[in-house]
């Protein structure tokens, strides 16, 4: 295949584009943000199960509290029926005595009661306390992750905006390539990542192998306007004053 020297040069500014976009491409695969979000979302999830159980706990020590402050109600309740009857001093005298001794029992049923009562509250305190501690940490992380997805929103966006910037300069200078020879650099770069690469110093740009002296010798016997290619690599070689030929 023969192209001008100065058409093959421009591959290497084709080349320039297209290598700018595979890097954008890779650092859109690998951008930072995107591993802390997988990070945050596992850490939001460990906190949630953290949460949901801190709150049965204290959902737990609500009812039991409840079901005490019933009991004791009902413990007062009775207590001012037998009161109300002892003052009254109606009835016989067993009877008002065993109302008396009764008293005393249900005395001693409400101070049982009021210190389960208060170390069910202080369980509940330290319980609220895990609560609202684990609450807060999921309103740290929720706020780091927004955060985290702005940045990764903002990268992203400078990405689309620079593709499309070199997207629309390459459309051109492909187009003025003669079509056979970016077929040629087409299919090369599909198969290495890189279609054209220049010849500087006897080395190939593309797989930075030396040419043999044998290789250099064929180059020179080439004609200017011939499209050389890497023995090694396969890639088109661009020829300039600095290939050392």
């Amino acid at each position: 295949m023969k192209a001008d020297p100065k058409v093959q040069r421009r591959l290497l500014d084709l080349q320039a584009i297209d290598t700018t976009l595979a890097q954008l491409a890779h650092r859109r695969r690998s951008l930072p943000e995107t591993a802390e979000l997988d990070a945050q979302a596992r850490e939001l999830s460990a906190l949630e199960d953290e949460r949901v159980r801190a709150q049965v706990a204290v959902d737990d020590l609500d009812r039991d509290i409840a079901r005490i402050e019933k009991d004791v109600d009902q413990v007062r309740a009775r207590k001012s029926k037998d009161e109300a009857r002892l003052a009254s001093g109606s009835g016989p005298a067993r009877e008002l005595e065993a109302t008396q001794h009764e008293l005393v029992s249900l005395n001693r049923r409400q101070s049982d009661l009021e210190d389960a009562e208060l170390e069910l509250m202080e369980q509940r305190e330290t319980a609220q306390g895990a609560l609202d501690d684990v609450q807060r940490r999921l309103v740290e992380v929720r706020e780091r992750r927004a955060a985290t997805e702005r940045r990764r929103d903002e990268t992203l966006a400078e990405i689309a905006k620079e593709e499309e910037f070199k997207r629309s300069a390459r459309q051109p200078l492909a187009g003025d390539l003669p079509a056979e020879l970016v077929d040629l650099y087409e299919r090369i770069r599909a198969d290495t990542g890189m279609g054209a690469a220049l010849l500087t110093a006897g080395r190939c740009g593309g797989c930075r192998l030396e040419l043999s002296g044998v290789d250099l010798a064929r180059i020179r016997r080439t004609d200017p306007d011939d499209v050389v290619r890497c023995e090694d690599c396969r890639r088109i070689m661009v020829r300039t004053n600095e290939s050392g030929l």
